[in-house]
């Protein structure tokens, strides 16, 4: 096995835990609520808002390779071995009962993909993280939230955190109303707009609404999504409303027809 050194300074990621599905539900046609369980996610850290994870799949043969800890702490693979690893928000950590509930898009074809949309109580996989740099400030009294359906665990899970004095204006770019997520967390401060996409316009409908918003003074926007849509979004903000750029959040969580597309895409290049 080998690894590979670190730059100088930072601090290694831990190897993935192993974990199991113990349990599996549809919360819409293409999402699926996939729950994790085993004694290695013991200790796991409570994920901030919008954190993301790494779950690692089994590979073509069926086999899941897991690391072990290298003398830096990282994990140490097998030579020429290459994970299939892709990256999710974790929707939530139940500590109590050691539980971690991911939710899965169907994006179409792909080993990670096929994976959750047919997985059972039973199958093993690995976990990488928590990890992410976003956090709530406690003193914005208003936000804009907008995202597709890859970001749907993230807005829930800022619904989840938002302070009860926020209020939050909520926008929700679907394929169409059967992909509504009645799951939802709700708060009550926050309005919550569900919008369908027409064919293939990734973003085009949350583009629409950030321009149609009134933006009060010292609201915050956060919007993830389709990676093209984002950086327009983002422009949007900086250019024509002239916006701080610490008064948005803007995530670039895939992009159309790019397998992998990377977890560090701020939309700010």
């Amino acid at each position: 096995m080998s690894s590979t050194p670190l730059p100088q300074g930072r601090r290694p990621k831990p190897p993935p835990r192993p974990v199991e599905v113990v349990a599996v539900e549809n919360v819409a046609p293409r999402m699926v609520s996939v729950t994790f369980g085993g004694e290695a996610l013991r200790g796991f850290a409570q994920p901030a808002p919008t954190a993301h994870i790494k779950v690692m799949f089994p590979d073509a043969s069926g086999e899941l390779v897991i690391p072990e800890a290298g003398p830096d702490g990282g994990a140490l693979w097998p030579e020429g071995y290459r994970p299939t690893m892709r990256t999710y928000t974790p929707l939530r950590y139940d500590a109590e009962a050691n539980r971690l509930e991911v939710w899965f898009v169907d994006h179409g074809e792909g080993l990670a993909s096929s994976w959750a949309m047919s997985a059972k109580v039973g199958d093993r996989a690995a976990i990488g993280g928590p990890g992410g740099r976003f956090q709530l400030d406690p003193s914005v009294r208003h936000y804009w939230i907008g995202g597709d359906e890859s970001a749907l665990p993230a807005v829930a899970m800022l619904l989840e955190a938002l302070p009860e004095s926020a209020t939050a204006e909520v926008h929700l770019e679907v394929a169409g109303p059967d992909d509504e997520i009645g799951a939802m967390p709700t708060h009550a401060g926050a309005t919550v707009v569900w919008h369908h996409r027409q064919p293939r316009a990734w973003g085009a409908e949350l583009e629409k609404s950030l321009a149609a918003s009134e933006l009060f003074a010292g609201t915050h926007v956060w919007v993830a999504g389709e990676a093209s849509s984002i950086r327009r979004m983002r422009s949007h903000l900086l250019t024509e409303r002239g916006l701080d750029r610490t008064s948005f959040t803007t995530r670039g969580y895939w992009r159309l027809g790019e397998a992998n597309h990377p977890d560090h895409d701020y939309g700010d290049d």
